[in-house]
Parts: C-alpha cells; structure tokens; sequence
C-alpha cells in the first residue's frame, strides 16, 4: 500500500511510496481503510522534533475511514463501520480513565514508541505518528482508537473531528466550560482556533475576539462565530472597546509558544481563565510572576485533545455539525491526494492555508 515516510527529523521531504505493509491485526486490533486525513500544524511540529516521535515515520492523526478487519476480542466495531481515529486512545482501565481523564491515558503513546505497526518491503519497522499514521492507506490501531460514529457524516467532517474539533471546540465545553453571555478572546486563527471560536458560540457567548496576525484569516473567523477580528498590534484598542480594559472571562492561547501565552495571559480578566490549547516546545519556558499568579486570581488551564472522552465527544461532535452548529466545511482549504502530501507541507509552513484534506482513492 502506499504512505508518506519521514526518515529524520528535520526532513524536508516525505518519501512517498507503495512498498508498506502493515504487521498482522492483533485480538484487539482494529484495520482502518483510511478514507480522508488531514494534514495538521502537528504533523509539522513531529517532522521537526518539537513533537518528538520515533523515526522512520509515518506522519498523520487526524484521520477517518471504514473497518477492514477486527481483532477476536473487539466487539465495539465490525468490518464495514465508519470510525474516527483517536491519536490518544484510552486504556479505559487506569486511574485516569476511570477517574474521568481518558484524555491523560498514556498507555497507548509509550507503546507507540515501542511498537511499530508498519513494514517496508525490506521487512524494516515504521511507527506510526501518535500510534496511528493516518497518512496511509491502511491503519491498525487498538479497538479504543477507531470510535464509531453515523455513515451520514462525510469523511472530511470525520476526519477533523478526530483532531482539530474535538480540541478547539473541547476546549471550549469541556475545559474551559465558557458559559452564556460570556466574554471570549482567541489567540490564533488556524483550524484549531476556528474551532475553539466555533465552541465558544455554541455555548452562548456574546463577545468572541479572533486574535491572528495574517488578516487573511479574519474573514473566516467572523464567518465561523467570532464577532471581532483584530491583528495582534491592534489588541489593546480591542481590550477597551469591548471590555472597558478590564479584560475577557477566557482567553485561549491556539498557537503553542511562550510569548503567546504571556499575551493571552494579559488579555484575561481579574479571576478569568486563560487556557493553554497549542502544543509548544519542550524547552520554550513560560514566565509569568509569582505575584501576578496569586493577586490576580487567574486561572491557567491546559486543554489536551479538548479533555474529550471520544466515545462521547466525536459522535457528539457529529451531530453538532448534522444540526449545523459547526461549520466544517469553512475550515477546509483543499481537498489532495496522498501524492501531494510534500505540496500540502510546504503550504502548511507557509501559514496561510487551514485543513487541507488527504482524500485517498
């Protein structure tokens, strides 16, 4: 089958090829024809090493398709079901996940570091990006990585759902739990930040600003719900007109580096909570006062995967974008086949585009 292989971090170019093949479907594995996959800020962060991941790789964790085959001991899909990938799949068994916290789960990320499930022609291990590898043909992954959701939903919703929304707009209801009437700031316009503003008008709140340096941007994130737009020079015009200066009840920082969170941490109120959604660095160090931290009563949140319980929060999910509550097709810049995936990295660093959806054949 075919897929796209980093071979080093720092790679430029993916190796893009037909000789994989994918090690046998184990009693409690689940094989996924990949049907459509989207090419995320995080596959970039993993080709350069601020996501580390071991390499030969196949990039991808944002994906959707129909069951191939299941393992003897999985009863929760069957060959021919629709399923969204989960990159974080829970054990369901520890303390985390049966505390409430499926989304803390590592069991599955230090087996993905271990266990590779595809093979090259020369019988060599490739890993899968977060366990998945959604950037082939062809997947296996654990029963709790493939969550069954309607065949009504097209493979381009499903697929982002399995990233992109259940992050942005999880964050919103689930984290940060923005409640009615409220007021919300945006730092960061990608499909992540899109998302987050999609969640926070479909939990009622009345002021939703869009922070985002590229004004291109700013149209889309009306259109998705926000009802302000403004470049980052243009802030502090924006915090007095809609908030009299005294700041936003949440402010969600959607790009992943230190300097953004200072920032989004200046646009919160006194008492209001700032929370940390992109994915950073491990050596990018925040700073913020001891004193700030204490007198100013603000709460500093962290929202992974949108704190989702993906048996609840992707088919959810899908009948919030059925309804029409979320605009998935807005987020979508262009829709390529899996050989254009080099083309669709270049333009991702270019920082324009949003979602560009691998549609395989």
């Amino acid at each position: 089958m075919r897929a796209a292989i980093l071979h080093a971090v720092g790679n430029d170019k993916l190796d893009i090829r037909d000789d994989v093949t994918l090690a046998p479907v184990g009693p409690a594995d689940v094989r996924v024809r990949i049907r459509a996959t989207g090419v995320c800020h995080s596959d970039l962060s993993a080709m350069t090493g601020v996501l580390p991941q071991p390499v030969p790789l196949i990039l991808g964790h944002e994906g959707a398709g129909e069951v191939v085959e299941v393992g003897e001991h999985v009863t929760s899909v069957k060959p021919g079901d629709h399923v969204v990938i989960s990159w974080r799949p829970a054990c369901q068994e520890c303390e985390l996940c049966v505390g409430g916290q499926p989304f803390l789960c590592m069991k599955y990320v230090i087996e993905s570091f271990s266990k590779g499930n595809f093979r090259l022609g020369d019988g060599s291990t490739v890993f899968g990006m977060a366990g998945c590898g959604t950037w082939a043909e062809e997947i296996v992954v654990p029963w709790q990585g493939a969550i069954k959701i309607d065949d009504d939903v097209s493979w381009e919703a499903a697929a982002l759902i399995g990233c992109g929304i259940t992050t942005g707009v999880g964050a919103a209801l689930n984290t940060a739990k923005v409640r009615p009437g409220s007021t919300v700031a945006v730092v960061g316009c990608g499909g992540v930040g899109l998302a987050v503003i999609q969640g926070a008008r479909v939990s009622g709140a009345r002021t939703i600003l869009a922070v985002d340096p590229l004004e291109s941007k700013h149209e889309l994130a009306r259109k998705v719900g926000a009802t302000h737009a403004v470049t980052p020079e243009q802030v502090p015009e924006a915090l007095s007109e809609l908030t009299g200066g005294g700041g936003f009840d949440y402010a969600f920082e959607v790009v992943g580096k230190s300097a953004t969170i200072q920032s989004t941490w200046q646009l919160a109120r006194q008492g209001g909570d700032v929370i940390v959604v992109g994915a950073g660095a491990m050596d990018d160090m925040v700073s913020i006062s001891a004193f700030s931290l204490l007198f100013e009563g603000k709460n500093l949140l962290s929202s992974l995967y949108g704190e989702a319980d993906v048996r609840h929060d992707f088919p959810y999910f899908a009948k919030l974008h059925k309804a029409g509550l979320l605009d998935l097709e807005s987020m979508i810049s262009s829709r390529i086949r899996l050989t254009d995936l080099n083309d669709a990295v270049a333009a991702l660093k270019g920082g324009e585009v949003l979602r560009q959806i691998v549609l395989m054949d």
